[in-house]
């Protein structure tokens, strides 16, 4: 198929063996969107030269270049591990065979970002020929992220990445996708606040935990963490190093809901340290017993902001905004991702 239009449009990603060293994708999703692009910094002249008034072409500079974007995707129910890792920072994650089933089990936590990098390449189809171009981006970190999951929508990850260079030298990989993936939806869905956590073998669960009572019609969870991604220097021909962590990171989320004084509002006001859960159940996998699942485990949150306003005759809603934390014994976020998948 040669359309020239972003229906011919492809991303494939995949684990640099070494930061900034171009690896060649081989996992490809089905995506939303993409700003992927390079950006160069320029040395403009400013000398004096008698008789000439405007800048001269031959004293511009294209003096450092570095590269960044978001991409968007919809959540799939396969393979979805990888970028969560470098969402994280985890360390390596093998998914683990669920009672001898064809059903694995992903735990991803929170790590050092320290040597991880991926290398995106965005196939971008020209429309006067057809043809379609690839852009290959080494050493991507991801600085920050945010899923969400919105009343009657397919739930989206998007992930905002820094790397070190772009290549179009690079040839277009052959798009192969996973069989048999989907993707999660609102009905889906469960949100859970309270209960005790508890954490073994490397596993945090919450017992107790009670169902939200409140209409919640969007929740959005997201990250940051902040990095130095200014570090270019003498002999680096005008490229960074690799991006180092250099403040601390943030867990923030969001509840769009009606109005709710118990479940919401007074643990805002009486700054309640509660779990927050969402859980995602899909369809069967196989005769396993297991279900695709995707579930996110906040261990202990602070709602932070949830003030109800009257605005006219209709439902009354809030918005509450909460925060993550470490509670000195659970990972402030993880993430479990149970699907039929033997890798992430």
């Amino acid at each position: 198929m040669a359309t020239g239009s972003g229906l011919d449009a492809q991303i494939g990603v995949a684990a640099e063996s070494t930061w900034g060293t171009v690896a060649t994708p081989t996992r490809f999703l089905e995506f939303v969107s993409e700003s992927m692009n390079m950006t160069p910094e320029w040395l403009e002249p400013s000398a004096l030269r008698a008789g000439q008034k405007h800048k001269r072409v031959k004293r511009v500079r294209q003096s450092r270049r570095a590269v960044g974007g978001d991409i968007v995707v919809e959540h799939a129910t396969l393979g979805m591990g990888l970028l969560w890792k470098h969402a994280l920072g985890s360390p390596i994650v093998t998914p683990t065979q669920i009672a001898s089933t064809t059903a694995y089990e992903a735990v991803i936590s929170p790590g050092d970002f320290w040597g991880l990098g991926l290398t995106v390449q965005v196939g971008r189809p020209e429309p006067g020929t057809g043809t379609t171009r690839a852009f290959t981006y080494s050493g991507c970190k991801v600085t920050a992220w945010e899923f969400s999951v919105r009343d009657q929508e397919t739930p989206q990850l998007t992930l905002t990445f820094d790397g070190k260079d772009e290549s179009v030298s690079v040839p277009l990989a052959a798009a192969t996708y996973l069989a048999g993936a989907s993707v999660f939806d609102f009905s889906q869905a469960t949100l859970r606040f309270g209960g005790t956590a508890n954490r073994t073998a490397g596993l945090t669960t919450i017992t107790g935990g009670t169902a939200a009572a409140t209409i919640i019609n969007e929740i959005t969870i997201s990250g940051e963490a902040p990095m130095a991604t200014e570090r270019f220097g003498l002999g680096n021909a005008g490229l960074k190093a690799q991006q180092i962590e250099n403040d601390i990171p943030t867990i923030t989320g969001s509840l769009g809901a009606e109005f709710n004084r118990t479940e919401l509002y007074d643990a805002f006001s009486g700054n309640v340290t509660q779990a927050i859960e969402l859980e995602l159940v899909g369809a069967p996998i196989g005769a396993s017993g297991s279900n695709e699942r995707l579930v996110i485990t906040l261990p202990a949150c602070k709602i932070k902001g949830a003030s109800p306003q009257v605005g006219g005759p209709d439902i009354i809603t809030m918005s509450s905004d909460f925060e993550a934390y470490h509670d000195e014994t659970n990972p402030p976020i993880q993430v479990r991702l149970v699907s039929s998948g033997t890798s992430l």
